[in-house]
């Protein structure tokens, strides 16, 4: 549904003095101030006011400034039947100021109000009442029928330019606190995904290096179970303890990485893979430096993905290849399966929907499943 635009006001940025320049406000004040003061003098120097007569002048000129003062805080509020009360008081004010001989005031007054309505109220009251205002004046002032008409016409359009100028600043101003929100939240945004990226950093080191000293642990349960011997238990224990500082290392990393202090991806997988027997990386394309992002996509998947070859194919061969694309950076991680009798877990596959979703917010994908006699893990992420 439309609006009507005859029944519109202004907006209330229109019609206050948000957004006007401090130096505007100042000339304009001192504006005024100088046609009051010469107003004032016009009144008391060429009139024969004496005693009452300029009592009731200064008291005139007063309820003046009061109401003016007035129509423009209740226009404010958008209080149309206040706004026309004080018209009317206005130009009862400008009528016994001419009936007083007081010419001059109270044809400026008529003027004033006619701009002041045509600027601040709705068009289907701001038209009638400048009408009335531009009319009185016409029939009052003795100058000749061109000279006023033209009077009258210039006074109804600067009313009406003051009125599209104020609108043209209130929509300026509006946009402002629009942007300026836009801004606060973007902010705001761009603060939550740097807190979840920080979160979903942590999660990943926490997740690989306890799941990678459970297995371990576990593994030391069964052999207790089994009652073998003590060396065998304690090749576990400090295999968890290993994986314990592994995963202290692997924490400053990830607070250093997110300073944006990354190692070459290269050089990560090659340590990665240091004390892994069987163990391969090899690296293909032009090798470069990738994103934060998905460097740290690349990093994490790999950690995975090597932890669940440990726990569930303990002593299998590992091929680590590294490919890099012109538009993405691909990685495999390939087992050849547990030898018979080694000892495995089944576990639940959430390091595997931890990974995919990482790759998905970077608009890339990821793939896992058997291969051959082992299992593969293909990530793309595009850089």
């Amino acid at each position: 549904m439309t609006e009507n635009v005859w029944m519109l006001w202004p907006s209330r940025e229109a019609l206050s003095r948000m957004g006007v320049h401090r130096a505007r406000r100042a000339l304009a004040g001192a504006g005024r101030t100088f046609a009051v003061g010469i107003l004032l003098a016009t009144t008391f120097l060429d009139s024969d006011l004496h005693g009452w007569g300029v009592a009731g002048a200064v008291l005139g000129v007063l309820a003046g400034g009061l109401g003016f003062w007035g129509f423009w805080r209740v226009t404010l509020e958008h209080r149309l039947l206040p706004s026309l009360g004080l018209l009317v008081l206005l130009f009862a004010i400008a009528t016994v100021a001419e009936g007083a001989g007081l010419r001059v005031p109270a044809l400026v007054m008529w003027c004033a109000c006619a701009v002041s309505a045509m600027e601040r109220l709705p068009l289907a009251a701001a038209l009638p009442a400048s009408a009335v205002a531009l009319g009185t004046y016409a029939a009052v002032n003795n100058d000749a029928w061109l000279t006023t008409l033209a009077t009258t016409t210039g006074l109804a359009l600067a009313g009406y330019v003051l009125r599209l100028d104020a609108e043209a600043r209130g929509s300026a101003q509006r946009l402002l606190v629009q942007e300026r929100a836009a801004r606060v939240a973007e902010a705001e945004s761009a603060a939550l995904a740097e807190r979840s990226r920080i979160a979903r950093e942590i999660h990943d080191v926490l997740a690989h290096s306890l799941s990678a000293q459970l297995v371990h642990l576990e593994a030391a349960r069964l052999l207790i179970e089994r009652g073998a011997e003590r060396d065998q238990i304690l090749d576990r224990v400090v295999a968890a303890r290993g994986m314990a500082r592994e995963g202290l290392a692997e924490t400053r990393q990830a607070l250093s990485a997110l300073r944006g202090e990354l190692s070459p991806l290269e050089e990560f997988l090659s340590e990665l893979v240091a004390d892994t027997a069987g163990a391969d990386v090899t690296v293909t394309g032009e090798r470069r430096l990738l994103p934060a992002e998905a460097s740290q996509a690349v990093r994490r998947v790999a950690q995975e993905a090597l932890t669940n070859v440990r726990k569930h194919a303990p002593g299998a061969k590992i091929l680590i290849r590294l490919d890099y694309g012109e538009h993405e950076v691909m990685l495999h991680v390939r087992d050849s399966g547990a030898p018979p009798g080694e000892f495995t877990h089944s576990g639940a596959g959430y390091g595997l929907l931890g990974m995919r979703e990482r790759a998905e917010l970077l608009g890339g994908s990821l793939e896992a499943g058997p291969y051959e006699e082992g299992f593969m893990v293909t990530l793309k992420v595009p850089v």
